[in-house]
């Protein structure tokens, strides 16, 4: 069994939507992402991934290569992913083109995520048949690869086609592959049959949560099918949190913006949420049997996140990375310090950070006695050795 299967996930990140109120700015909304994954950067967190939407209008971000290259000049170490392309909506040698740039632009720092599509509004602005989507992603799948992988490639199908298609310019390093999965296995067969990572992005929700054993299975079958080498490191959850010092505060913290995830519900729906009741409603819905779209919440402190991660690594059975749904649920001020609380306690204890640090003091515990012993000893040997020169010091300054 790896270390991920006993231990939890060992690395930590974002998984930015986003999700904006509609009373706010959205030009200073999108900064604050921007300064989201700065925070990110600064506080050790290893990924940021950001989504591609067109429709709706909370989820803003419309092409997230843009988006990343702007993020990249502002950080130095973190991982810049997309969260997700979803691939029906563009020609895939083109997509394959500018991710390519945007691995050179970070010097090897862009991972790529891949999906079929959430919004139904956007796909039909776009006259797409939602009954298409998976079947285009697995298409256009085909093609990414190879191309990725400097073939070149001549290709038909209903939506594109490729002539003695390649990629002038290749990827800055080994760019790294993801396909979101939700609840049903088509996201771990397509990731399967690629040799490519798996983003579950319902983990919180009951059904997505049911659903992590069984499609990681589905996922092992078809990797060993296509040749691939498994490795749980690359799997990845995602889950939205907000935590503070305490429960209460943390429970007040997201009344601030909790009504923009219910008003976005409700239409995207056409139902009307039967616990809209108030802000704390709201939130105490979210916190114990979730929202639709979103899953359940943790929304409490940093204990509370610890638990449902190590809930979350017991289900799975072990995973590599987890991500937390940026969801803009409090203001700025409170979003910043949730990323920091998270960044100080719960990614420390499970990477182990101050193993050593609690090794060194148990062992000094258990070797006091005989440490102040030997200092006692010490100090007395040198009062021993130094007393007759201190006394004749002391007298010398009497006499005078």
């Amino acid at each position: 069994m790896s270390d991920n299967e006993q231990h939890g996930p060992t690395r930590f990140g974002f998984f930015i939507a986003p999700y904006h109120p509609l009373t706010g700015n959205p030009t200073l909304q999108i900064h604050r992402d921007l300064a989201l994954v700065e925070l990110a950067d600064q506080l050790g967190y290893a990924e940021a991934w950001v989504g591609e939407h067109h429709s709706a209008g909370l989820e803003i971000i419309a092409a997230p290569e843009v988006f990343l290259a702007a993020a990249a000049q502002r950080t130095r170490r973190i991982k810049l992913g997309t969260g997700v392309n979803s691939l029906p909506y563009h020609q895939p040698m083109m997509l394959a083109d500018r991710l390519c740039l945007l691995d050179h632009l970070t010097m090897g720092r862009t991972m790529m995520g891949v999906g079929p599509g959430q919004l139904a509004t956007d796909a039909a602005m776009m006259g797409i048949d939602p009954v298409r989507q998976r079947d285009m992603m697995h298409e256009s799948m085909a093609v990414l690869v190879r191309l990725l992988r400097g073939e070149t490639v001549t290709a038909r199908s209903e939506w594109y086609h490729l002539e003695e298609a390649r990629l002038q310019l290749l990827p800055y390093g080994d760019l790294e592959l993801a396909v979101a999965s939700t609840i049903s296995p088509s996201g771990a067969v397509l990731a399967g049959r690629h040799g490519a990572g798996l983003l579950s992005l319902a983990a919180s929700d009951p059904s997505g949560y049911e659903a992590l054993l069984p499609n990681w299975k589905v996922y092992e079958r078809t990797m060993a099918e296509h040749g691939h080498t498994v490795d749980r490191s690359q799997w990845r959850l995602v889950a939205p949190m907000h935590i503070a010092e305490t429960r209460e505060q943390a429970l007040r913290e997201a009344e601030w913006g909790v009504g923009h995830l219910v008003d976005y519900i409700e239409k995207l729906s056409g139902r009307q949420a039967p616990w809209n009741t108030s802000a704390r409603a709201a939130v105490q819905q979210w916190a114990g049997e979730g929202f639709p779209a979103f899953g359940r919440a943790t929304i409490g402190t940093p204990d509370d996140a610890i638990a449902t991660i190590e809930k979350l690594a017991e289900q799975s059975g072990g995973f590599g990375t987890f991500l937390l749904l940026g969801l803009n649920v409090a203001d700025w001020e409170a979003t910043q310090r949730s990323a920091k609380l998270f960044a100080e306690h719960v990614i420390p204890h499970f990477t182990r950070a101050n193993r050593n640090r609690v090794a060194s003091l148990e062992w000094a515990h258990a070797n006091s006695e005989r440490m102040i012993g030997g200092l006692t000893a010490g100090i007395q040997s040198a009062f021993e050795k130094h007393g007759q020169a201190l006394a004749s010091a002391l007298g010398a300054e009497e006499s005078n």
